[in-house]
């Protein structure tokens, strides 16, 4: 069996999984308006706070978000040795990592979904004209976020303090991410918009790098 149609397999049973559930999801989404409204009240910004820093507190509300929801990603293969039976499967251990991995990104894409909106009514800021770039920008940040975050939850998975150390290992990772995504989204927010490319091409460069070394280093990743 090919690794695509292996991936695409496990990919729906990953979303049949939560979508009869939606526990993670729902968690995910009400997790992250939460942090978005409070930040609202909490500093009540005038639209030019808003603009300035409305990309970092939008950034955060997302790497908050994608922790809730990547911490667990490998937690039902670990429920009756599902990982085990995976792993005998003939199929590519990518092919496994990659399910998670888009798996993730689209959650995480349907928590952005919902998320953008409430940000740009309750910070008053008009996405009007800029909404092509900032998919753009939001797709490139929230595909290093979720390959970077499946990697260490799969290291981090059969660790005792696992919830603790998956935010300690991806963090640090993540820093140059999050900074090329708020300098990019915060291109697109000023009175005259214009998306720096050299941000997206750092995001791009980011996604590359890593997906690459997951590929390439996804049979140690997998097994125990």
């Amino acid at each position: 069996m090919s690794t695509a149609r292996s991936a695409a397999i496990l990919l729906a049973k990953e979303l049949r999984s939560e979508f009869r559930t939606r526990e993670l999801l729902s968690a995910t989404i009400v997790f992250a308006l939460v942090i978005v409204v409070l930040f609202s009240f909490a500093f009540d910004p005038t639209a030019a706070e808003s603009r300035r820093y409305g990309p970092g507190l939008l950034w955060i509300s997302f790497l908050f978000a994608g922790s809730l929801m990547l911490n667990p990603s490998f937690a039902r293969e670990r429920l009756n040795d599902t990982m085990d039976a995976l792993r005998m499967a003939p199929i590519s251990p990518f092919a496994i990592l990659s399910a998670k991995m888009l798996a993730n990104f689209i959650f995480m894409s349907l928590v952005e979904v919902v998320l953008v909106p409430v940000f740009s009514v309750l910070y008053n800021v008009s996405l009007s004209g800029v909404m092509v770039p900032l998919i753009l920008v939001l797709v490139l940040g929230t595909i290093g976020l979720t390959v970077t975050g499946t990697v260490f939850s799969a290291i981090s998975s059969h660790a005792r303090l696992r919830e603790v150390l998956l935010p300690l290992l991806l963090l640090p990772i993540l820093t140059p991410l999050l900074i090329a995504a708020v300098e990019a989204t915060a291109s697109l927010l000023v009175e005259q918009p214009a998306l720096d490319r050299t941000w997206v091409a750092l995001l791009a460069g980011f996604d590359i790098v890593f997906l690459t070394a997951s590929w390439l280093l996804c049979d140690y990743l997998i097994e125990e």
